[in-house]
């Protein structure tokens, strides 16, 4: 069995793509997907299946939830053991609260590459970047976020190419992954 981490990109944003949690578990249920559990009303949903091939899973997941909810919603797959790494990579340092901003850019696999930190427009002053492998971690001072590319980024190709989950939400995902009663 296969621990997956599907992570939907701008569901309940806005009051843009509303979709209930209970109704996207049911969902992922439908498609016989086993221990299927969401985390907060952005659209993370953490689940276990014998497939292997990750785009069919994202294919079926895309179909599924444009039938049940009559919109497209792209998503990001991960397994646990890249979520795994990418927690382990990233500073422990590395915080989202009142004083750093730090999120994870989850990337599509067209722009799983070192390369796209390039088409981010950073400022090296105050812009903290790391690749690891499908994702970039950007972290910034709060107070330097006007200088930051940060209020740059959205609209960009790479925003247009990627989901983004802040730092403490992407480690309780981990968790949630490894320790069945952390859920």
């Amino acid at each position: 069995m296969n621990t997956f981490l599907a992570l939907l990109r701008g569901i309940n944003v806005g009051g843009n793509a509303p979709v209930d949690m209970k109704q996207l578990k049911a969902c992922f249920e439908s498609l016989d997907f086993i221990n299927v559990r969401t985390y907060i009303n952005t659209g993370n949903v953490i689940f276990d299946s014998p497939m292997k091939n990750k785009s069919v899973i994202i294919e079926s997941i895309e179909a599924k939830i444009n039938e049940s909810f009559g919109f497209k919603i792209p998503i990001v797959l991960r397994d646990k053991e890249n979520l795994k790494t990418l927690c382990d990579t990233f500073p422990k340092t590395w915080i989202n609260n009142d004083e750093y901003k730090t999120d994870i850019l989850f990337l599509w696999d067209d722009y799983d590459s070192t390369d796209s930190l390039q088409l981010i427009k950073q400022n090296p002053e105050v812009d903290v970047l790391i690749y690891v492998s499908g994702s970039i971690g950007w972290c910034i001072r709060r107070d330097h976020y006007k200088e930051s590319g940060m209020h740059k980024f959205i609209g960009s190709t790479l925003y247009k190419n990627m989901t983004a989950r802040n730092i403490n939400t992407v480690r309780k995902l981990n968790a949630m992954m490894w320790n069945e009663k952390s859920s």
